[in-house]
């Protein structure tokens, strides 16, 4: 008879996950953004800049621009709380652990994940 053990690091698997949500966050906003460009002629929100901010109400709000109609809600990162800002709140303060930017051109926005674990660049640009 032979026994397999099987190791099992629940602190890596935990950080495997939030990285994972991280990674849906970020082409969520993206897609977003996306369909928001397609019903704008082609233009981007306006408040997006050249260098990455934070995705949030002091930095980069398109909170009320993307949701619900684009979005359901602007997701947080885990680290923060992993939900959502829903669009009846984005008139309130809030943070959601990401950053935006555009390119120079104005042409592709990267949304990038700072919070992710065991240094993973978790960055899309479309």
């Amino acid at each position: 008879m032979t026994t397999t053990l099987i190791a099992i690091n629940p602190v890596r698997q935990i950080a495997q996950a939030k990285n994972t949500k991280r990674k849906s966050d970020v082409i969520a906003v993206l897609n977003a953004i996306q369909q928001y460009v397609t019903d704008h002629e082609g233009n981007l929100p306006a408040t997006i800049p050249s260098s990455p901010t934070p995705l949030s109400k002091t930095g980069v709000d398109i909170c009320s621009a993307m949701t619900p109609v684009y979005i359901a809600g602007m997701p947080v990162d885990p680290e923060l709380d992993g939900g959502i800002i829903a669009a009846n709140d984005c008139g309130t303060m809030y943070e959601t652990g990401y950053e935006i930017y555009k390119d120079p051109s104005g042409n592709q926005v990267t949304v990038v994940a700072p919070l992710a674990e065991f240094d993973e660049v978790i960055s899309y640009t479309r």
